[in-house]
């Protein structure tokens, strides 16, 4: 299923029972195979993580304060000077065709007829000059090359194609340990094309008397000597996905990173990890208020979105439900798990008596 040319009227063609992030969860899961169905679901270990991200949620309840004149009400935030018309952003995820053939690409344009920011993989199978230059809302993700010879091109060839933030994940210098995919024989398929980094990279050598991954892999990961050498050497800002710890976001920007996307890789990297909710109040109250924090994690409905903002939150990351629609619907099933949500969090925010995001804050919040 195609978006046409008159994109969002072509959501009127979603069938009726799929109206939300869980009907998509389940729709999804019957069009892939169980190996890639266990690969996007999973996580680390017992998976806690996983189940625990959504859940922090629930333990959130909603104080509405009704009788606001709302008519100038809107859903735009502004972040490292750029107007964005909602907070809904598209988390980085890789070898997206795995969920569906055209991959990246649906994904790419169904976020900019949505105009939801999209983070773009390091791990793309769709290379960057296929999608839309002139697309302003636009990130790069960057995992550590290994060395900052073979990192920077790739900074380089982001700013040439037009996308406005680097975003480095720094919370997977080696890949989480996964019983379910473990289990299930996940392999990524041998094929499968990624235009700017190979899929594993290589242990350096090491000797007998060292470690294999002490010495090896954790070797080349990125240290904050190199985060500190990225900032000087591009003109965009510079965001790290995947910090939980107060000390190390504060740090961060005194090394003059921009931004900080608070998470836990969903649940994908490190078991039983702090919560992000958590972890997103304590860092923001540890760095200057005009710092923009951005939150990952667990995110299901448009009450989610007000509930990470509520606590901090400039703007939020959306991962495994656009994949969900991808995997159902190609780009038209990720325009909709979007609308879906926006929808959600544009009446959330009415029913809550709030008209920006400027007035969404923790006193409409109430902890269990």
């Amino acid at each position: 299923m195609a978006i046409s040319h008159s994109p969002l009227a072509a959501l009127t063609q979603i069938p009726a029972h799929l109206q939300t992030v869980f009907d998509y969860e389940q729709q999804a899961q019957q069009h892939l195979t169980a190996e890639v169905w266990g690969y996007l679901s999973g996580g680390a270990m017992q998976e806690i993580s996983v189940e625990n991200n959504p859940r922090q949620f629930e333990q959130l309840q909603l104080i509405p304060r009704p009788l606001n004149n709302l008519t100038q009400g809107h859903t735009a935030v502004e972040l490292f000077g750029q107007r964005y018309p909602h907070p809904i952003f598209l988390a980085p995820i890789g070898h997206q065709q795995l969920f569906h053939p055209q991959g990246e690409a649906a994904t790419a344009l169904a976020a900019e007829v949505m105009q939801s920011n999209y983070i773009l993989s390091n791990f793309t199978n769709t290379a960057m000059e296929q999608l839309n230059t002139d697309n302003p809302y636009k990130w790069f993700q960057l995992y550590w090359q290994g060395s900052r010879d073979k990192s920077y091109p790739l900074i380089q060839q982001a700013e040439q194609h037009g996308f406005k933030a680097i975003v480095v994940t720094v919370d997977a210098p080696h890949v989480g340990i996964r019983d379910r995919e473990r289990k299930l024989g996940f392999q990524l398929p041998k094929e499968m094309l990624h235009p700017y980094t190979p899929t594993h990279i290589d242990f350096p050598q090491v000797s007998p008397t060292e470690h294999p991954l002490f010495n090896g892999l954790m070797k080349i990961a990125p240290q904050w000597d190199d985060i500190a050498w990225l900032v000087k050497n591009t003109q965009l800002p510079v965001i790290l996905k995947g910090i939980l710890h107060p000390a190390d976001a504060k740090r961060a920007i005194e090394l003059g990173v921009q931004g900080i996307i608070v998470s836990n890789h969903g649940g994908r990297i490190l078991d039983t990890t702090i919560a992000p909710l958590t972890a997103l109040e304590m860092i923001k109250s540890h760095i200057p208020s005009h710092i923009p924090v951005l939150y990952d994690g667990g995110i299901r409905r448009g009450s989610d979105v007000f509930k990470a903002i509520a606590l901090g939150a400039s703007a939020v990351l959306i991962g495994r439900p656009y994949i969900y629609g991808l995997a159902t619907a190609g780009a038209l099933g990720v325009a909709h798990v979007i609308r879906c949500i926006l929808e959600e969090f544009e009446v959330t925010m009415a029913l809550m008596g709030t008209s920006t995001l400027k007035e969404i804050n923790s006193e409409y919040i109430y902890r269990k």
